[in-house]
């Protein structure tokens, strides 16, 4: 019997290889707008956060989401990251 794959991705915060439904992703459109991707299909550049608010607040210290994506982050994205991440936390 064969199992299924389970894909894998690095989470930006702590650098740990995860399940990728397990982390929050953030995707650059071809058209350079950035957003929070909640079903994992959009096209265009991810970057993966553990649903943590200490992993996101270090990928947004070092730049980690900024350089992933190749594109300077703003303070509004970042605020949007933090409020899901908050309510995801209390859904739990």
């Amino acid at each position: 019997m064969k199992t299924k794959r389970i894909p894998l991705r690095l989470c930006l915060g702590c650098k740990e290889m995860k399940p990728k439904k397990e982390l929050l992703r953030v995707v650059r459109t071809a058209a350079g707008e950035v957003h929070i991707d909640k079903t994992g299909k959009v096209s265009g550049r991810g970057a993966y956060v553990c649903r943590d608010m200490a992993c996101l607040e270090k990928s947004i210290k070092t730049k980690a989401l900024s350089r992933a994506l190749e594109v300077p982050m703003d303070d509004e994205l970042y605020q949007a990251l933090r409020e899901e991440l908050a309510g995801i936390d209390t859904n739990q």
